[in-house]
């Protein structure tokens, strides 16, 4: 004697046609979206608390929206800046375009930047050398200056006193100045 098999949906015996998943059998009529009751045809489907449900209503429900593209995101995401990213736009906003994925990013006006690009275009310049400052700095002449950049215009020396004087714009250490 053969065991009938029955549909999960309607507890009738299958005898023609059946869709076996997530342990279970249906009659393709029966094998609905747990959401939206429409029947699932796709050969992929999604599964939300052990049912079945079709791809409209998972992008609809359980998936989060990527910042950097507005696109549903369906794979691993990035959380950060408060916002849902897909891994490969969640990249630098700066020159170099660079994936941020477990990397150390800074955040401007809504957009994230690797350290070097955001130094390039975000950090205070030196007074001598134009370069970006990223650690202290040296604060004279209401311009900021990198600690070994602020030297002597005449001996070149840095300039480590609390006072200096300027001659035609440029410092000049205590013991140039006699």
């Amino acid at each position: 004697m053969t065991e009938n098999i029955v549909c999960h949906k309607c507890q009738e015996a299958i005898t023609k046609r059946m869709i076996t998943a997530l342990g279970k059998t249906w009659h393709p009529e029966h094998f609905l979206c747990r959401h939206c009751n429409e029947q699932i045809l796709d050969a992929t489907f999604n599964v939300q608390s052990g049912e079945p449900v079709c791809n409209k209503c998972f992008v609809e429900r359980y998936t989060y929206t990527c910042a950097g593209c507005k696109k549903p995101i369906l794979e691993k995401t990035i959380c950060a800046m408060g916002e849902s990213w897909h891994e490969d736009c969640f990249c630098c906003g700066g020159a170099c375009k660079k994936p941020l994925a477990n990397q150390t990013f800074y955040e401007r006006d809504g957009k994230p930047y690797c350290k070097q690009d955001y130094e390039d275009l975000f950090a205070a310049r030196c007074a001598k050398c134009e370069k970006p400052i990223t650690d202290s700095a040296v604060l004279a002449m209401n311009v900021k200056w990198h600690r070994d950049c602020f030297r002597c215009n005449k001996c070149e020396n840095p300039i480590t006193s609390q006072t200096f004087t300027i001659d035609g714009d440029k410092p000049v250490c205590p013991a140039c100045n006699c």
